[in-house]
């Protein structure tokens, strides 16, 4: 008599990248606190210490998935930077549709435990500096060197609080959230050149 013990839904190749898939999965469903080694090594058919084998701690499994997210989210600035002479503008609107369309990894990437799972993670600080990097290249354009540090920090609690407000529902009712982040940034373009 055989015992069927249900499908392999992986193969000895590909497990690290199925553990990434089922945990980005589960941080959609419920945000960065339903991240588990062991519900994410059920969800993905393995023993909890299969899924330890490649990632020895939820820190680690955090820290990749942020890696990705912040390359997803630059990758994201990118696309809408190509199309566009308002760079700022198209940035912002990128930005906030990113944290969008992924709010449990955008509360990864900048919540709360931030700091214990990126902590000495060059590769992270190098993403996020990307997306820093893309606000202030504009900037730079367009403002004095005195003001440019000060004008992105600006835009990007701008755009965070935006994109924070937009994935917990604070913005109006029946309002369209990618017009309502375009209405704001206009609005705030009015004081500063590089947005308009």
């Amino acid at each position: 008599m055989t015992t069927d013990k249900g499908p392999t839904r992986y193969h000895h190749g590909n497990l690290r990248p199925t553990l990434l898939s089922v945990a980005r999965a589960l941080l959609e469903e419920g945000g960065p606190a339903a991240l588990s080694l062991r519900e994410i090594g059920r969800r993905a058919g393995v023993s909890a210490p299969a899924a330890y084998h490649y990632f020895n701690s939820l820190d680690a499994i955090a820290a990749a998935l942020a890696e990705q997210g912040f390359a997803e989210l630059g990758e994201s600035i990118d696309a809408a930077l190509a199309g566009s002479r308002r760079h700022l503008l198209a940035g912002g609107i990128a930005y906030v549709a990113f944290a969008r369309s992924n709010p449990g990894l955008y509360r990864l990437m900048f919540g709360e435990g931030f700091q214990a799972y990126s902590k000495g993670n060059e590769e992270i600080r190098t993403l996020r500096m990307r997306v820093y990097r893309q606000m202030k290249d504009d900037l730079e354009k367009r403002l004095t060197p005195g003001d440019v540090p000060n004008a992105a920090l600006f835009l990007w609690s701008l755009t965070h609080g935006l994109a924070l407000l937009t994935i917990d529902g604070q913005v109006e009712a029946g309002a369209d959230p990618d017009a309502k982040v375009e209405e704001i940034l206009k609005l705030v373009g009015m004081g500063l050149p590089a947005v308009r």
